[in-house]
This record gives C-alpha cells, structure tokens and sequence, in this order.
C-alpha cells in the first residue's frame, strides 16, 4: 500500500542525513518522485573515521561508503552529485544549482551539514589544513607522512582526536586549545584534565587558555602560530579545528528562517514546504523549549528518519523530535561515549570506575537531574545510564564514587 504523500520531495545534502530522509521515505512506503542533491561528488559516506581510521591509514575510503552503489539504483532517486544549491525560491519552490539548472519540488528537506571553520587570512594557505571532508583527511595525513611537526589549533573532538593520530605516526604535536583541558567543554575539568595527561603521556604538547591569533607563514606556506598573548609556536603544518558552521547562506532571502541553522519548530518543520535534517538544522527541543543544533553522526541519522516520517504525516499531524544524543571518540586506548548533553552541566559524578584507571561512567547534571552520563572504556555498562539520561532522572544524593 502505498502511503499518501507529496508528489515531489527534494533532498538538499547526500551525507547521513539526507540518505536517512530517502531511505525512510521508501521505508514508510513513499512512491512519490525524490531528486537527491549534493554538493560532494561522493556517494554518501561517514565521516566520524576521518579523524580516526581513515585520518592513520587503518582504513581506505571505500570503507567510508554508507552503502553499496547499487543500493541506491534500487532506491529509484534522481540523485545528482557534484551539484551546489545557491539560491532557493520558496514561492515558486525551485532551487538553483551552482552550474545554472533548477529543481523543484513540493516538499524540501534540507540536509545540506557543516562547513570547517578557519581561521581568518588562512585560505589557500599551504600546510593549513581542516578536516571536515574525506579530500581534507586524505591532504592531512599526506602531509603527516612526512613527520611534520603539527601544531593543532582547537581541543574540541577533531583536534583532541587529529592530535592522538599524528603522534602515533610519529608527528610532533603542540595541540592549542582556548579551554582549561582538551575536550573541557564537553568532558569537564575531571575528566578533561584526566584526557590532557594521556595526550600528554603520550608526548603531545599542549598550550590551555590559549587562543591562537594567526597563522605565520614564509613563501606562502605555513611555519608556524602567533598566540594571541604575542608567543609563536613554529610549524610545519597546522591542523584548525575550531568547529563548524552550518550551510544556510543558500537559503538567504528565500523566507526560510536562518540563524545558527534553518530555524525549524520542535518537529522539524521550518515553514514554506521545507524541513530540515542534521547538523544544519536548529529545532526547537521540545524538553527544554529552546532552539539547539547538535553535529552528531547519530543525531543526523535519527533526525533524517524522523523527517521522512513528519513529511508523509503532514506539518499538522507531524511529531516532536525527541531523542538522546550520543557521540563517542577514540583517542589512543581510551573509547570515550556521551550520552545526552554534557556541556553546561553544574555537576559531574563518577559513579562507577575511576579516574585513577581510566575506565569510568560520569554522570552530568543540571539543577540536579542528570542531562548526560559520560563513559570511559566501560561501553556496555554505559548503556545502562541512557535510561536517566532519557527521564533526566533525579541525581541521587549518595555517590558510588
């Protein structure tokens, strides 16, 4: 049976998101036409191993595809790569591609993701690297190849996890972070300081409450950072993870409303026929009654699906996104796993393992009910504490710790 539903549906982005929309309208049994764009020339594939595997050399990118290239024949989409979208006219619901053409539609679903942040007056700069896309991964470690002494500016997931690569290729390291620890806004104090000594352990060089001002160069290339308290740090390549923006600008003028992402309602509607999917997208939670935007792969995938399902339900009849983030990162022999929202917590508590053997479950919370649980090589027990995550469950007044 057939299920009801718009007779056009387009997709603006082929990452996990996007795909997440295709797949789960087929999936609900949506018949209807869908037109696949994406600005990358790759079929869709995952990019959390860009910083991991594919960024030492365990892994070739054909292990990045999310799915066989006959997997989406069979999903029976007008799928065009290497298409920019520029500009969106939702009173005529067209959209206009980087090299002239237009697609229509009914229904839009932007997916359309994150772009690196840089740091100003570095574009075009050799030896300054982002990584955001699998060319971006694959220049950086060409680069640490040749054992350049890397200097990482931002401490966040990409930079923490860049800066544990390249040392075990053998690179020097100086990681530069504007926090008190490596991952401090996500992990806090405890465990940040915890995750700055094994980096340090390991000989990585770290610069805290730093904030890099410019990237010095000679001939064009760089060689090296100027802090901003006046202090260089030479280089021979420079790795900037400073986090992401989210892809709207396409959107300006068109009506959709835009700020920190397409500005949806807590279903993921944004109005005008359009939805939006992934770490481009800020709806509004329907727990806390304020807009967020979460960069998580999962969090992409969920959002993707629940899309497809609000789409072919109806903007009236469509449901709250609701859900518990999770997010993990491999750094040396330490597999780190969040659950929930751990940044702005006034309260950390281990309540099993210990700091002392890296191996550990966290429990975060604010004005005393638990908004993440935080594990530290201890996965299956972690899976335990999604529940109070989920119920943000009252913290107990007794610690296990």
């Amino acid at each position: 049976m057939t299920t009801p539903g718009p007779s056009r549906v387009t997709v603006v982005g082929a990452s996990a998101a996007g795909l997440s929309v295709v797949e789960g309208l087929r999936r609900e049994g949506y018949a209807g036409s869908i037109t696949w764009i994406g600005e990358e020339t790759h079929l869709p594939y995952d990019r959390p191993p860009l910083s991991k595997q594919l960024l030492s050399g365990a892994w070739e990118t054909d292990r990045l595809r999310l799915r066989d290239p006959g997997d989406f024949e069979a999903l029976g989409v007008d799928l065009r790569l290497g298409a920019r979208a520029v500009a969106l006219d939702a009173r005529k619901r067209t959209i206009a591609l980087a090299d002239g053409g237009l697609a229509g539609y009914d229904t839009l679903v932007v997916a359309t993701g994150t772009r690196a942040r840089r740091l100003p007056g570095t574009d075009g700069v050799a030896g300054v690297h982002v990584l955001r896309t699998v060319e971006d991964a694959l220049a950086l470690r060409e680069a640490l190849a040749g054992k350049p002494h890397l200097v990482v500016v931002g401490g966040g997931f990409v930079g923490a996890e860049a800066a544990a690569v390249a040392r075990g290729l053998g690179c020097e390291v100086t990681l530069v972070t504007d926090t008190a620890q490596p991952m401090g806004g996500a992990l806090g104090d405890e465990l940040g300081s915890m995750l700055g000594n094994v980096h340090t352990e390991h000989g990585v060089h770290i610069e805290t409450g730093a904030m890099a001002g410019q990237v010095l160069t000679d001939g064009g290339r760089a060689c090296g950072v100027r802090l901003a308290d006046g202090r260089t740090i030479a280089a021979d390549a420079v790795l900037v993870g400073i986090g992401a923006q989210p892809n709207v600008e396409w959107l300006a003028g068109s009506g959709v409303p835009v700020g920190n992402g397409v500005e949806c309602d807590a279903t993921l509607y944004a109005g005008f026929g359009v939805w939006a999917a992934g770490d481009v997208a800020s709806w509004l939670d329907p727990r806390t009654q304020e807009p967020v935007r979460i960069e998580h792969r999962t969090n992409a995938a969920e959002q993707g699906l629940a899309v497809a399902r609000n789409i072919l339900a109806g903007p009236e009849c469509a449901r709250p996104f609701d859900s518990v983030p999770y997010i993990w990162s491999d750094q040396y022999d330490l597999k780190i796993q969040i659950y929930g929202r751990s940044r702005g917590a006034d309260e950390v508590r281990i309540v099993e393992g210990s700091l002392t053997d890296r191996r550990l479950i966290a429990l975060y919370a604010t004005r005393g009910r638990v908004c993440a649980a935080v594990g530290v090589n201890m996965a299956r027990a972690l899976r335990g504490y999604r529940a109070q995550v989920a119920e943000a469950a009252v913290v107990e007044v007794e610690s296990a710790a």
